[in-house]
């Protein structure tokens, strides 16, 4: 099985994707390690960003995707762009999107132990933390 992880911040949704074989977890390798929207209050720059990322599912098969949830408010949250993102991943088509919120992602990383292969960018550990928990979550 294999799914998507995303983290959002700022303007960029950051990408990596895992695999689950039996019990062991692995990183896919992709080309693309982050989309961002530039300007989101161009509707123009939000449609390019819909495209980019539907064009990015398609071509990498990716049926089920886990998105790292932000906070809605306090001094953690997350600006206005970032639930644009998560709303343009939200309306994909043939895609089932889950939200995990931090806790669950940690939960899940110290219950599990997930390695973080070397193919990742530092960047990308969040993102990966994300799919695993997605993947082994019962």
């Amino acid at each position: 099985m294999k799914i998507c992880g995303i983290e959002i911040k700022g303007s960029e949704a950051i990408i990596a994707v895992a695999t689950l074989d039996g019990q062991a977890l692995g990183h896919v390798a992709l080309a693309t390690k982050k989309i961002a929207l530039d300007d989101d209050d161009e509707a123009a720059n939000v449609k390019l960003f819909a495209a980019q990322v539907a064009s990015f599912v398609r071509e990498n098969s990716i049926d089920r995707i886990a998105i790292k949830k932000r906070s809605k408010k306090g001094e953690f949250a997350g600006g206005p762009t970032t639930f644009k993102i998560e709303g343009v991943f939200q309306l994909l088509e043939n895609c089932e999107v889950m939200l995990l919120s931090p806790q669950t992602i940690n939960a899940q990383a110290k219950k599990h132990n997930f390695e973080l292969p070397g193919t990742l960018n530092k960047y990308q550990h969040e993102a990966y933390k994300a799919a695993c928990s997605a993947l082994l979550k019962k």
